[in-house]
């Protein structure tokens, strides 16, 4: 598959993250990939050989909110502190040191615990952080989207949620099948754009002769309040679940629980410890909580698995989740949603048809480079909004146009793009649109690319 990445005409950040565990090295991949600076602070010497071992990066063994450690970072040249450590707290302060020492740094903290999940905007506002990151909560909101729309495997939001790109696999025998898509319209009487399609483990960014077939895993860019007439069109139930039972009680159990609750689901909550099930009873009165192991069958069957319409892994450990998901997978029509933290084997996990998966690491590391990615190109038509999808072989990537943009004003036709990128939809005053050859980006626009090219940060990086 041809990638090359963008043009090599933006700024290159001297960047230091603080903690190395799954989200840290997530973050190092993704941002030495791209072309930045690396200074990862940790105290294990092991974890910082490891990774200095296979990407080119600086290690500093100490306690990130240490002054000393925190200069012999570099902190002094440094465009940006990212501590993702798995002390919330020790965030904080990573932070809030690194800004009483430099104070045009800029700052980026994950915070988990749900005690905060209500303060986070004061606690940006009150330490002059850039960004506050819950992957857990945000994982849990793409959860929530996936149960309203069961049929996908994929959902992702743009465009502050007036579109999204929806994936979904192709059924044997569904009326997508055979079809170009060209033949399409006539099916999806609505707006809509086919972005990429992956068949036989090969990406394809589609024109209109490309003909659909059962089993690809497609891509389709649609308004938000047209997610659930994708699958009414094409004869599945669209209609959201209303029962969940969740294996494990952490705090993504807990935030899932939350918007689940407000959407009138009923919920159930199987988790082994005691004293856990006794404080989300207190913290979700509107659940049903019960204690026991979610990895004993006879207990799944006890509690109903059978007759619930949704069934989520969220144990603390992969493997768990995997087996869980598998034997769930068993119940014909149960949508089941599995959360990996740990594991690196996309392959493997591909390959055993779990249904939709969720990486909160992921999730992380995608906002934050987005962040990076718009703070490069600041004056120009930067980064809103960016996902990897299909392991990160595709870029979708929302891009704010300004009035001096080298696209503004050309029809689409004309404009001599890269090849394997398109234009996948328009935000215009918060009016979506898929826009065609005669159709012209305009100033204010919110425009979303999906492509196989990586590491754009301007909308003028699409052109040849």
């Amino acid at each position: 598959m041809h990638k090359q990445t963008a043009k090599n005409r933006n700024r290159v950040f001297s960047i230091i993250i603080v903690g190395c565990g799954k989200v840290g090295q997530t973050l190092i991949e993704q941002l030495a990939r791209e072309g930045h600076n690396i200074t990862v602070i940790d105290t294990s010497e092991r974890l910082l050989r490891d990774v200095a071992d296979v990407i080119d990066v600086m290690g500093v063994c100490g306690n990130g909110a240490s002054l000393r450690v925190l200069e012999d970072a570099g902190l002094k040249n440094a465009d940006l502190v990212i501590a993702v450590t798995g002390s919330d707290e020790l965030n904080l302060l990573c932070c809030t040191v690194a800004k009483k020492l430099r104070s045009n740094i800029s700052a980026i903290a994950r915070v988990r615990n749900p005690d905060y999940s209500q303060e986070l905007a004061y606690l940006r506002e009150q330490l002059g952080l850039s960004m506050i990151v819950n992957p857990d909560l945000e994982a849990a909101r793409e959860i929530a989207r996936l149960l309203a729309s069961p049929q996908a495997l994929e959902i992702s939001a743009f465009a502050k949620g007036h579109a999204e790109l929806v994936r979904f696999r192709i059924p044997e025998d569904n009326l997508l099948c055979g079809k170009s898509l060209m033949q399409l319209t006539p099916i999806f009487k609505f707006g809509f754009l086919v972005c990429a399609v992956e068949r036989d483990g090969e990406i394809v960014i589609p024109d209109g002769s490309f003909t659909l077939q059962a089993g690809d895993d497609i891509t389709i860019t649609v308004a938000s309040s047209d997610v659930h007439r994708i699958f009414d069109a094409i004869g599945l139930r669209s209609r959201a679940v209303h029962s969940c039972m969740i294996i494990g009680g952490g705090r993504s159990s807990f935030y899932l629980a939350q918007q689940l609750l407000h959407q009138k689901m009923d919920v159930k909550i199987i988790e082994k410890n005691r004293q856990r099930c006794e404080e989300l009873t207190t913290l979700l009165p509107g659940a049903l909580i019960v204690c026991g192991d979610g990895s004993d069958e006879a207990m799944l069957r006890e509690e109903g698995i059978t007759s619930a319409e949704a069934f989520v892994a969220l144990t603390g450990i992969d493997e768990e989740n995997i087996l869980l998901t598998l034997h769930a997978k068993q119940i014909k029509g149960l949508k089941t949603i599995t959360k990996i933290s740990r594991i690196t084997f996309s392959d493997v996990i591909d390959g055993l048809d779990l249904g939709s998966v969720v990486y909160p690491k992921h999730i992380t590391a995608e906002m934050i480079g987005a962040y990076i990615r718009g703070r490069q190109n600041a004056s120009g038509s930067g980064v809103e909004t960016l996902y990897h999808m299909f392991d990160g072989r595709v870029e979708a990537v929302s891009f704010h146009v300004e009035k001096d943009s080298p696209v503004v004003g050309i029809p689409l036709m004309q404009l001599e793009k890269k090849n394997n990128l398109l234009i996948a939809c328009i935000n215009r005053a918060g009016r979506i649109f898929f826009p065609r050859g005669m159709d012209a980006i305009q100033p204010g626009d919110s425009v979303i690319i999906v492509t196989t090219h990586t590491g754009l940060t301007d909308i003028g990086d699409i052109l040849m």
